[in-house]
């Protein structure tokens, strides 16, 4: 069906007057096409009519420019979120690597100074692990893994590798526990290392250290004294460190003073300790001397436990062979010298 042709369009019309408005706009943009072509006129005309434009166009491009911002955005941040949460943990992982590097090696550390310790002494050690820690007010315990059937007996002394811990007071079939010397019920036979003084170091009533409760008042103790084990009482060896005096006061009474001793060894902070097997002489009384005679080549012969005539004519018999020659003429002498003797006692 044919369209009407009062709804064509105006420019294709089918009459003259259509044709020939064709006609001229089709020579006026050759005309200007040719002139842009070749002469350049029309540049300006569009860079005028650009800058009018383009804002048309940045306008219309904001709302997609504004979501690839927004998701570059988001996106940086979700990553950088990502990098950090692992960074973090790659932190957190590496912190924990270096402690437990640090404890290792601090422990070698530890270790080496015991087997040092037992090398310089040259006694015979056994090595044990605390276990256990009970460091009360009242009392000052620790548990070793080691027990009866690893060879620990009660009384046992236990040292580390700075001084002397404490003894064995209870042994379990495969546990151990330790009195510290910090207790205030131990006591250990101690020596000042400078001046020779012999007392006994208790253990504090607060359990923070050790204390001398009774240092008379003329003897020389001084902040910064060494303490050795004495030997005394037959428990801890001499010569092992026990503490360093701190402090000297007057005791309540007035009649004695008072010291605090600083414990050599590690007390709180060891967790490998050295029981020590050889332990010093039980205490009692000493071992009777056997009597010690002359020798048996002095002893006298069976036959004169009768009188002592025959021993000394058998002296004599011995000694005259004896004699040098030059005496051969003495008893013409004696028989001279012998009227005179008979003279006077008559």
């Amino acid at each position: 069906m044919a369209r009407p042709r009062d709804e064509s369009s105006p420019l294709f019309a089918g009459n003259a007057a259509g044709t020939l408005r064709l006609i001229v706009y089709l020579a006026l943009a050759l005309v200007l096409m040719v002139l842009d072509h070749r002469n350049g006129w029309l540049w300006r005309v569009r860079s005028m009519a650009s800058m009018v434009v383009e804002p048309m166009y940045r306008l219309a491009d904001l709302p997609s420019a504004g979501m690839r911002t927004l998701s570059v955005a988001f996106a940086d941040r979700k990553r950088l979120t990502e990098q950090n949460q692992r960074l973090r943990e790659d932190l957190l992982l590496a912190n924990a690597r270096l402690n437990r590097m640090a404890g290792v090696a601090e422990q070698n550390q530890h270790l080496k100074e015991l087997l040092d310790t037992q090398r310089s002494l040259d006694i015979n050690v056994q090595l044990a692990r605390v276990v256990g820690v009970d460091l009360g007010a009242w009392q000052q315990r620790l548990v070793l893994n080691l027990g009866a059937r690893d060879g620990v007996k009660p009384g046992q002394p236990v040292i580390d590798a700075h001084g002397v811990m404490g003894q064995v007071v209870e042994v379990l079939p495969r546990t151990s526990v330790v009195m510290l010397v910090t207790d205030p019920a131990h006591a250990i036979p101690v020596v000042v290392d400078r001046s020779g003084l012999r007392t006994v170091a208790y253990g504090a009533r607060d359990g923070s250290g050790l204390v001398l409760p009774n240092i008379p008042l003329a003897a020389d103790v001084q902040p910064g004294d060494r303490l050795l084990t004495s030997g005394l009482g037959g428990r801890f060896p001499p010569g092992f460190p026990v503490g360093k005096v701190v402090a000297v006061a007057p005791g309540v009474s007035g009649m004695f003073r008072v010291a605090q001793v600083q414990p050599a060894a590690d007390i709180d902070r060891s967790e490998d300790v050295l029981l020590l097997h050889d332990q010093a002489e039980p205490d009692g009384p000493p071992v009777p001397v056997v009597p010690a005679g002359p020798p048996a080549t002095l002893a006298p012969a069976p036959g004169a436990a009768n009188g002592g005539a025959p021993t000394a004519a058998a002296s004599a018999s011995a000694v005259r062979p004896t004699l040098p020659r030059a005496t051969a003429n003495l008893p013409a002498a004696a028989s001279a010298t012998a009227p005179a003797a008979a003279g006077s006692t008559r």
